[in-house]
């Protein structure tokens, strides 16, 4: 229970907070058009692989 806990609180974090805003702004922006497919793409891959590389460093580093 405690490890539940413990997740949805990182879950909150300021990190995961941006990263599911800018996936949100970026999604915005290719479904109207102001941003290509291949635009989308490439940010979304450099947020996602950034959010979940620090969440690997932060799992090692307490782990």
């Amino acid at each position: 229970m405690e490890n539940i806990k413990k997740r949805l609180g990182n879950l909150l974090a300021v990190k995961s907070l941006v990263t599911i805003t800018l996936t949100v702004i970026f999604a915005v922006l290719a479904l109207r058009g102001d941003i290509s497919g291949t635009e989308f793409l490439t940010i979304f891959t450099t947020v996602i692989a950034f959010y979940f590389g620090t969440q690997k460093v932060a799992e090692d580093k307490n782990g």
